[in-house]
């Protein structure tokens, strides 16, 4: 078992979702996993409730910091990732719901190939990463624990992505640190600040892997905010074309559908019975009767 690494959630303003998410992490994920909430001022009075009650009863490593003024989505992952040094954190979005197994398999998916920087799991929207449709939003899944079962019985492959995917994404603290951290100064979303620093880590040889093996759920797909696009091309003029191609040739469609195999297997109903087959302490049927002889 590997050790796992550091979940570090920052907290959103919807409390419906923070509250679902909190609930799939204590399910999902083992006992005494360390996990941060960091909030810049974002959480209001339910909001706070929401933690204060799941910190006093989680199963899970928890600590919880919070901010007197917000500094921006960008400035505030950029020091919390800051402080881990170079420790690999898991970084989860506010409304995702991970399903069970999820940080173990992540965790796995590094520990195969120490050329990955950054492994992103399936997730019903996340664009490149999109199941069971690539670049489509799907309604979040109502049942996941089929899912992380299909899941975790796929062929650990970890095939390249454009680049991570903001639902959910482990990085490699040793690669973050050679790459530098976030551009706080670029990018206002963590959307568009994780593709660059993704682009940033292709550049230096590291992997943007696929983690074939977990799954995360999340409510809608996370977006760029105004300006992101623009920088986003001037530095890295080949994004765009990069992600339309990836989506147009879906180069993991057999994984998909694979996938979609495993989770129809494991929702199959048990095959029936053969009725004629003999039962131990019961009788044979006798075959001279169904050939049609005549015993008279």
């Amino acid at each position: 078992m590997h050790e796992l690494p550091v979940v570090l959630l920052p907290v959103g303003v919807d409390d419906d979702a923070l509250d679902a998410c909190l609930a799939a992490l204590d399910a999902g994920t083992p006992a005494g996993t360390r996990i941060w909430l960091a909030d810049d001022a974002q959480a209001g009075p339910r909001g706070l409730a929401i933690i204060e009650r799941w910190l006093a009863n989680t199963r899970l490593q928890a600590d919880y910091t919070r901010r007197q003024r917000p500094i921006g989505e960008v400035a505030h992952l950029d020091e919390a990732l800051a402080a881990c040094g170079t420790a690999d954190v898991l970084v989860l979005a506010p409304d995702a719901v991970p399903a069970t197994g999820w940080a173990n398999q992540l965790a796995s998916c590094f520990a195969r190939d120490a050329a990955i920087a950054t492994a992103t799991p399936w997730c019903n929207a996340g664009e490149s990463a999109s199941w069971p449709r690539i670049g489509e939003v799907d309604a979040m899944p109502g049942e996941l624990g089929g899912l992380a079962r299909a899941c975790a019985a796929m062929p650990p492959q970890h095939p390249e992505l454009p680049a991570a995917v903001a639902h959910a994404v482990l990085l490699r603290g040793t690669a973050r640190a050679k790459a530098g951290g976030l551009d706080v100064s670029s990018y206002a979303s963590w959307y568009a600040a994780l593709i660059d620093l993704s682009m940033r880590f292709s550049g230096l040889g590291w992997r943007n892997a696929l983690c074939e093996t977990a799954f995360v759920a999340r409510g809608g797909e996370g977006g760029p905010y105004d300006g992101d696009m623009e920088a986003l091309a001037a530095r890295w003029p080949a994004w765009h074309a990069r992600l339309a191609t990836f989506l147009m040739r879906d180069p993991l469609r057999l994984q998909r559908e694979r996938l979609a195999a495993l989770l129809a297997d494991a929702d199959a109903p048990a095959r029936q019975p053969d009725l004629f087959a003999p039962r131990d302490g019961g009788m044979a049927i006798d075959e001279s009767l169904v050939d049609g002889d005549d015993a008279s």
